[in-house]
């Protein structure tokens, strides 16, 4: 980013926002003026990230989000750089296994859930704590429309993202009226941690979007942006599918 925009005065933390949907919405956020703390768990990638994203107004947290002392860490040292966290977006996730849940291996469930959602709440409970019990804020948690119906070969992962809309319900009542919690569920986006799902047949699968192409990262960004923003004040505890139109094609044969 060659012409940092004025600053906004706000200040946000986005997980797992080394590259892809992370990246996206930091990238978003700071196209707007704010000053964003990105985490991710490769040291190398996330200062490559801060560089692109501009490192006046971006740090870089490196660790797992499912690690306490990294979330920790993390909200601290946004504190310490900016004083501030308003707005935290719970995106770190993962996908280990593709295959029928019936043959899972309920350690990699653990794993899926440990990262998809316990982590979202840890970061949750530590941002409320340090900024936004007392001076209020906005949450968004990245879903999936896999929490929102049956996806084959990623089971864990769909229960895991439903259990995270059900997270961001939760969350939205007891932050009332201080904090507003919302949530995005993409349907398939254009990121290295989506590849197995449109590789070597993108053209195939977007065909059945109606808007007939696959998302990319600065879709999602800009929902995250505008779940974020003054525009949404009167908005908590609800999912906004970002998802091309897919779910129109439900009951189509």
């Amino acid at each position: 980013m060659t012409e940092l925009p004025e600053l906004s005065g706000k200040v946000a933390l986005v997980t797992g926002a080394s590259r892809g949907i992370g990246y996206g919405v930091a990238e978003a956020l700071v196209a707007r003026g704010d000053r964003v703390c990105i985490t991710g768990r490769n040291e190398d990638a996330l200062k490559e990230a801060v560089e692109k994203l501009g490192a006046e107004r971006v740090i870089g947290v490196a660790g797992k989000a499912h690690d306490l002392a990294h979330q920790a860490e993390a909200v601290e040292r946004t504190m310490e750089a900016f004083g501030r966290l308003d707005h935290l977006v719970n995106n770190a996730g993962t996908n280990p296994v593709f295959g029928p849940i019936a043959d899972l291996d309920l350690d990699v469930a653990r794993k899926v859930f440990e990262t998809n959602v316990i982590s979202a709440l840890g970061f949750a409970q530590k941002t409320w704590h340090a900024w936004q019990k007392d001076n209020g804020g906005a949450i968004v948690n990245i879903a999936s429309v896999a929490g929102l119906a049956p996806s084959p070969f990623i089971g864990a992962y769909g229960v895991s993202k439903a259990a995270m809309i059900n997270l961001t319900q939760q969350l939205a009542h007891e932050f009332a009226p201080k904090v507003r919690v919302n949530a995005i569920a993409p349907a398939v986006v254009k990121t290295k941690f989506a590849q197995a799902l449109y590789e070597g047949r993108e053209e195939e699968a977007a065909a059945s979007y109606p808007l007939a192409r696959l998302g990319v990262p600065s879709d999602i960004g800009g929902a995250a942006a505008f779940l974020t923003s003054a525009q949404s004040d009167w908005i908590t505890g609800q999912t906004l599918v970002v998802d091309g139109g897919i779910f129109l094609n439900a009951g189509v044969g």
